[in-house]
Protein backbone atom coordinates (compact mmCIF):
# COMPACT_ATOMS: atom_id res chain seq x y z
CA UNK A 1 0.00 0.00 0.00
CA UNK A 2 1.36 3.40 -0.97
CA UNK A 3 2.18 5.96 1.67
CA UNK A 4 -0.68 8.37 2.39
CA UNK A 5 -0.18 11.71 0.68
CA UNK A 6 0.38 14.60 3.09
CA UNK A 7 -1.79 17.70 3.29
CA UNK A 8 -1.12 20.49 0.82
CA UNK A 9 -0.36 24.00 2.07
CA UNK A 10 -3.89 25.16 1.17
CA UNK A 11 -5.50 22.16 2.87
CA UNK A 12 -3.55 23.03 6.02
CA UNK A 13 -4.74 26.66 5.79
CA UNK A 14 -8.37 25.54 5.44
CA UNK A 15 -8.08 23.15 8.39
CA UNK A 16 -6.45 25.80 10.54
CA UNK A 17 -9.40 28.10 9.82
CA UNK A 18 -11.74 25.26 10.89
CA UNK A 19 -10.15 25.31 14.37
CA UNK A 20 -11.01 29.01 14.77
CA UNK A 21 -14.50 28.78 13.23
CA UNK A 22 -15.54 25.66 15.13
CA UNK A 23 -14.32 26.81 18.56
CA UNK A 24 -14.76 30.62 18.21
CA UNK A 25 -11.91 30.79 20.74
CA UNK A 26 -8.65 32.74 21.16
CA UNK A 27 -5.36 30.81 21.07
CA UNK A 28 -1.65 31.20 21.62
CA UNK A 29 0.78 29.60 19.17
CA UNK A 30 1.66 26.85 21.66
CA UNK A 31 -2.05 25.95 21.97
CA UNK A 32 -2.43 25.59 18.20
CA UNK A 33 0.78 23.54 17.99
CA UNK A 34 -0.91 21.01 20.30
CA UNK A 35 -4.45 21.15 18.85
CA UNK A 36 -3.68 21.21 15.11
CA UNK A 37 -1.78 17.86 14.91
CA UNK A 38 -4.31 16.03 17.09
CA UNK A 39 -7.55 17.37 15.59
CA UNK A 40 -6.64 18.44 12.05
CA UNK A 41 -3.59 16.40 11.05
CA UNK A 42 -1.37 19.48 10.68
CA UNK A 43 2.21 18.85 11.84
CA UNK A 44 3.21 21.07 14.76
CA UNK A 45 6.34 22.16 12.84
CA UNK A 46 4.21 23.80 10.11
CA UNK A 47 1.64 25.49 12.40
CA UNK A 48 3.61 28.75 12.73
CA UNK A 49 4.10 29.12 8.96
CA UNK A 50 0.42 28.34 8.21
CA UNK A 51 -0.75 30.75 10.91
CA UNK A 52 1.51 33.56 9.66
CA UNK A 53 0.21 33.15 6.09
CA UNK A 54 -3.38 33.49 7.35
CA UNK A 55 -2.45 36.57 9.41
CA UNK A 56 -0.72 38.10 6.35
CA UNK A 57 -3.88 37.53 4.28
CA UNK A 58 -6.13 39.13 6.92
CA UNK A 59 -7.93 35.83 7.62
CA UNK A 60 -6.69 35.59 11.23
CA UNK A 61 -6.32 38.46 13.72
CA UNK A 62 -3.45 38.69 16.19
CA UNK A 63 -2.55 40.92 19.14
CA UNK A 64 0.23 41.01 21.72
CA UNK A 65 -0.90 41.08 25.35
CA UNK A 66 1.97 41.29 27.81
CA UNK A 67 4.63 38.89 26.55
CA UNK A 68 2.25 36.64 24.62
CA UNK A 69 0.74 36.77 21.13
CA UNK A 70 -2.91 35.74 20.77
CA UNK A 71 -4.69 34.64 17.58
CA UNK A 72 -8.38 34.50 16.69
CA UNK A 73 -10.68 34.49 13.65
CA UNK A 74 -14.44 34.78 13.46
CA UNK A 75 -16.45 33.66 10.40
CA UNK A 76 -18.09 37.05 9.81
CA UNK A 77 -14.80 38.97 9.59
CA UNK A 78 -13.08 36.21 7.62
CA UNK A 79 -15.96 36.15 5.17
CA UNK A 80 -15.69 39.92 4.54
CA UNK A 81 -11.91 39.67 4.18
CA UNK A 82 -12.26 36.78 1.75
CA UNK A 83 -14.89 38.63 -0.30
CA UNK A 84 -12.70 41.74 -0.54
CA UNK A 85 -9.70 39.68 -1.62
CA UNK A 86 -11.76 37.72 -4.14
CA UNK A 87 -13.15 40.93 -5.64
CA UNK A 88 -9.62 42.33 -5.92
CA UNK A 89 -8.27 39.12 -7.51
CA UNK A 90 -11.20 38.77 -9.90
CA UNK A 91 -10.73 42.39 -10.99
CA UNK A 92 -7.04 41.71 -11.66
CA UNK A 93 -7.99 38.50 -13.45
CA UNK A 94 -10.48 40.32 -15.72
CA UNK A 95 -7.92 43.03 -16.49
CA UNK A 96 -5.29 40.38 -17.28
CA UNK A 97 -7.72 38.52 -19.56
CA UNK A 98 -8.56 41.71 -21.48
CA UNK A 99 -4.90 42.57 -21.92
CA UNK A 100 -4.16 39.03 -23.07
CA UNK A 101 -6.94 39.21 -25.66
CA UNK A 102 -5.67 42.57 -26.95
CA UNK A 103 -2.14 41.18 -27.22
CA UNK A 104 -3.38 38.11 -29.05
CA UNK A 105 -5.01 40.38 -31.64
CA UNK A 106 -1.81 42.43 -31.94
CA UNK A 107 0.18 39.25 -32.53
CA UNK A 108 -2.20 38.08 -35.24
CA UNK A 109 -1.97 41.50 -36.86
CA UNK A 110 1.82 41.52 -36.67
CA UNK A 111 2.01 38.20 -38.52
CA UNK A 112 0.84 39.84 -41.73
CA UNK A 113 3.93 40.48 -43.82
CA UNK A 114 6.28 40.35 -40.78
CA UNK A 115 6.51 36.72 -39.76
CA UNK A 116 9.45 37.03 -37.34
CA UNK A 117 9.50 40.70 -36.34
CA UNK A 118 11.04 41.96 -33.12
CA UNK A 119 7.65 43.45 -32.23
CA UNK A 120 5.97 40.07 -32.56
CA UNK A 121 8.66 38.39 -30.44
CA UNK A 122 8.20 41.03 -27.72
CA UNK A 123 4.44 40.61 -27.83
CA UNK A 124 4.75 36.83 -27.55
CA UNK A 125 7.02 37.23 -24.54
CA UNK A 126 4.53 39.59 -22.87
CA UNK A 127 1.69 37.19 -23.67
CA UNK A 128 3.57 34.32 -21.99
CA UNK A 129 4.10 36.51 -18.92
CA UNK A 130 0.40 37.37 -18.83
CA UNK A 131 -0.60 33.73 -19.13
CA UNK A 132 1.59 32.93 -16.15
CA UNK A 133 0.10 35.83 -14.18
CA UNK A 134 -3.40 34.63 -15.08
CA UNK A 135 -2.64 31.16 -13.72
CA UNK A 136 -1.24 32.67 -10.52
CA UNK A 137 -4.40 34.74 -10.05
CA UNK A 138 -6.58 31.66 -10.61
CA UNK A 139 -4.59 29.82 -7.94
CA UNK A 140 -5.01 32.78 -5.54
CA UNK A 141 -8.77 32.84 -6.13
CA UNK A 142 -9.01 29.08 -5.46
CA UNK A 143 -6.95 29.53 -2.28
CA UNK A 144 -9.47 31.98 -0.81
CA UNK A 145 -12.40 29.80 -1.79
CA UNK A 146 -10.87 26.95 0.25
CA UNK A 147 -11.07 29.10 3.40
CA UNK A 148 -14.77 29.90 2.82
CA UNK A 149 -16.55 29.99 6.22
CA UNK A 150 -19.71 28.71 4.52
CA UNK A 151 -17.85 25.57 3.41
CA UNK A 152 -16.35 25.11 6.87
CA UNK A 153 -19.80 25.48 8.48
CA UNK A 154 -21.25 22.91 6.08
CA UNK A 155 -18.46 20.48 7.01
CA UNK A 156 -19.10 21.12 10.70
CA UNK A 157 -22.82 20.38 10.30
CA UNK A 158 -22.08 17.19 8.34
CA UNK A 159 -19.72 16.04 11.10
CA UNK A 160 -22.39 16.78 13.72
CA UNK A 161 -25.00 14.68 11.87
CA UNK A 162 -22.52 11.78 11.56
CA UNK A 163 -21.63 12.03 15.27
CA UNK A 164 -25.29 12.00 16.32
CA UNK A 165 -25.98 8.98 14.11
CA UNK A 166 -22.98 7.11 15.58
CA UNK A 167 -24.15 7.90 19.12
CA UNK A 168 -27.68 6.65 18.31
CA UNK A 169 -26.26 3.31 17.19
CA UNK A 170 -24.06 3.17 20.28
CA UNK A 171 -27.16 3.77 22.40
CA UNK A 172 -28.97 0.96 20.57
CA UNK A 173 -26.08 -1.45 21.19
CA UNK A 174 -26.04 -0.63 24.92
CA UNK A 175 -29.81 -1.18 25.10
CA UNK A 176 -29.58 -4.57 23.38
CA UNK A 177 -26.70 -5.63 25.63
CA UNK A 178 -28.71 -4.63 28.70
CA UNK A 179 -31.75 -6.57 27.44
CA UNK A 180 -29.64 -9.69 26.68
CA UNK A 181 -28.10 -9.62 30.18
CA UNK A 182 -31.55 -9.44 31.80
CA UNK A 183 -33.22 -11.95 29.46
CA UNK A 184 -30.54 -14.63 29.24
CA UNK A 185 -28.18 -13.84 32.11
CA UNK A 186 -25.22 -13.45 29.76
CA UNK A 187 -22.05 -11.80 31.01
CA UNK A 188 -21.20 -8.54 29.27
CA UNK A 189 -17.80 -9.84 28.12
CA UNK A 190 -19.48 -12.85 26.52
CA UNK A 191 -21.91 -10.60 24.62
CA UNK A 192 -19.05 -8.36 23.45
CA UNK A 193 -17.02 -11.33 22.25
CA UNK A 194 -19.96 -13.07 20.57
CA UNK A 195 -21.00 -10.03 18.58
CA UNK A 196 -17.59 -8.45 18.00
CA UNK A 197 -18.33 -5.40 20.14
CA UNK A 198 -15.19 -3.51 21.25
CA UNK A 199 -14.69 -3.44 25.03
CA UNK A 200 -14.01 0.30 24.92
CA UNK A 201 -17.17 1.15 22.93
CA UNK A 202 -18.45 4.54 24.09
CA UNK A 203 -20.28 7.65 22.92
CA UNK A 204 -18.46 10.22 20.79
CA UNK A 205 -18.04 13.56 22.57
Amino acid sequence: QSKKKGLSFEEKRARMMEIFFETKDVFQLKDLEKIAPKEKGITSMSVKEILQSLVDDGMVDTDRIGTSNYFWAFPSKALHARKRKLEELESQFAESSQKKEALQKSIEKSKIGREDSAERAALLEELATLRQKKEQLKAEIDKYRECDPDVVEEMRQTNQVAKEAANRWTDNIFSIKSWAKRKFGFEESRIDKGFGIPEDLDYID
